[in-house]
């Protein structure tokens, strides 16, 4: 089937609801949708197992591990495929590479995994794939086409075992490039989704790497059946109540993604403090920096400063990872870059509640805000200090976080340009970040820049007199990111001065 006949048939998509075979588990948290993945595995390891694979499909890896551990060590000591499981719960294909932790602890369950063994042909050509990324040679990216190349083998040998293919698209989206513009590998992953949705309708990974195959400007309306559908496949995830707002994002539909994001939060807040009070999960934090962002689009800056003290707060994380990071740095410097206030953003420190040394783009956040904030508000001092920082975290990066960075830094060496009367130069570096910007994608773990590149390239031309020219970059921009507030102000500020020219 042609991919674009698949994709028209996803529109077709309709709201799923599920019930989940429930299994006592001291830490099941409710719904998760429904797998079907057979083992030859004892029954109350199965059942175990069940639950790990719907907890890996809405990326609750640490659970997922649990429920894993517990079928080995519990239920089934001659269970390979829990093995399989634990290494599956370490490597992430869509989110960040392994940490060293990770990457040890999946190597070692991996290699146990095949040491314990499997009744059958198709489990031993499981745990042969998953070795084929701990245990492969090369970077993270050679690993991971490595695992690809072994799920498609997977896939073919098992055509009926849904399973299977729907791990093999999520291979794919996990090798996607993020400059590939035809977005050949999503389309790819999506034309196997597709084929197996009509029989797995309450699964929870269809829904939810539908919604990764198709979370670009130019496909995320394709996507919208299944982004509200799968909250109400797997209710008890609080990364599946978030999920779909990764499309709301996509199509500046801020009161339903406002919705997924308070949802996700609570639920995320919830199983947090009910294993301890003091403590945050990374889950509500990825969901607060969406839900920042969509409240700052709607003006509604009271409910987004809550959200930033909230984030402030934190003493405690499940698990200080890349999301985490992430978040805690974007959510203060969203919070002042979107609402103009320079000096606020100049004045911004790095916050302590979590270490940036394993995460130095998820810093760059904030030294971008202060060197744009320094530029804007005449505190250049400011903004060489914080542009000879992003520097230094540029230098430590390669590969799609220093391209991000060398966007943001490029950004603010345009407006540090202009700030010096340099505006030749200023427009040159303006115009780089925004088409640097326009040759990736944003990762799965922002709703967006701080400030899209485009929309400060516009608003230079804007300041140099030349609203028409500023007029096409904010179309340009509100193209591939609809609705945004400051674009759309942008707009109104180039239509008022061609008038009155």
């Amino acid at each position: 089937m042609r991919a674009a006949a698949v994709l028209t048939a996803l529109v077709l998509v309709h709201p799923l609801y599920a019930q989940h075979e429930h299994h006592e588990h001291s830490a099941d948290p409710g719904n998760l949708g429904h797998v079907h993945f057979v083992t030859s595995c004892n029954a109350a390891a199965q059942g175990d197992f069940a639950r790990g694979v719907a907890l890996l499909h809405s990326f609750w890896y640490s659970e997922a591990e649990n429920s894993f551990r517990k079928a080995a060590a519990e239920d089934d000591p001659t269970c390979g495929m829990a093995w399989w499981g634990v290494a599956m719960a370490n490597y992430h294909p869509v989110w960040a590479a392994p940490t060293p932790d990770e990457l040890k602890t999946g190597t070692e369950a991996a290699a146990k995994a095949k040491e314990v063994g499997a009744r059958t042909d198709r489990e031993r050509a499981y745990i042969d794939a998953i070795n084929a990324f701990y245990s492969g040679t090369g970077d993270h990216a050679a690993r991971a086409a490595a695992y690809e190349s072994a799920m498609e083998k997977v896939a073919a040998a098992y055509p009926k075992d849904d399973e299977a293919s729907i791990f093999y698209a999520l291979s794919i989206l996990g090798t996607a490039s993020p400059n590939d513009k035809t977005y050949a590998k999503q389309k790819k992953a999506a034309v196997i989704l597709n084929r197996i949705l009509p029989n797995e309708r309450e699964h929870p990974g269809v829904a939810h790497y539908i919604i990764h195959s198709f979370d670009y400007p130019e496909l995320a309306s394709l996507a919208l059946p299944a982004a509200r559908a799968y909250a109400k496949i797997a209710p008890a995830s609080p990364h599946a109540l978030h999920m779909p707002s990764h499309i709301f994002t996509r199509l500046g539909l801020w009161d339903e993604s406002i919705a997924s994001n308070i949802a996700a939060m609570d639920k995320a807040h919830a199983y947090g403090t009910a294993h301890d009070p003091a403590m945050s999960s990374f889950d509500e934090l990825h969901a607060i920096d969406y839900l920042v962002y969509a409240f700052l689009q709607e003006g509604r800056n009271d409910e987004a400063k809550t959200l930033v003290d909230r984030a402030a707060a934190v003493t405690k994380l499940d698990n200080p990872n890349f999301a985490a990071a992430y978040a805690i740095s974007a959510v203060p410097a969203r919070y002042a870059v979107e609402r103009r206030q320079w000096a606020e953003a100049a004045a911004l420190t790095v916050p302590k509640n979590i270490s940036f040394e394993k995460f130095p783009y998820a810093e760059a956040n904030i030294q971008f805000a202060r060197a744009l904030g320094g530029a804007r508000s005449g505190d250049l001092t400011t903004a060489r200090d914080a542009l000879a920082r992003l520097d230094t975290l540029h230098a430590a990066l390669t590969g799609y976080w220093a391209d991000q960075v060398e966007i943001q830094r490029l950004g603010v060496a345009a407006w540090l340009a202009h700030a010096e009367k340099k505006d030749d130069d200023a427009l040159n570096l303006a115009r780089q970040a925004a088409d640097l910007e326009s040759r990736t994608e944003k990762h799965p773990v922002t709703p967006g820049a701080i400030i899209p590149a485009r929309e400060l390239l516009a608003e230079m031309l804007l300041e140099l007199r030349r609203p028409s020219d500023a007029l096409a970059e904010i179309d340009r921009d509100l193209a591939t990111a609809p609705n945004r507030k400051n674009a759309l102000w942008l707009k109104s500020q180039a239509r008022t001065r061609i008038a009155t020219k």
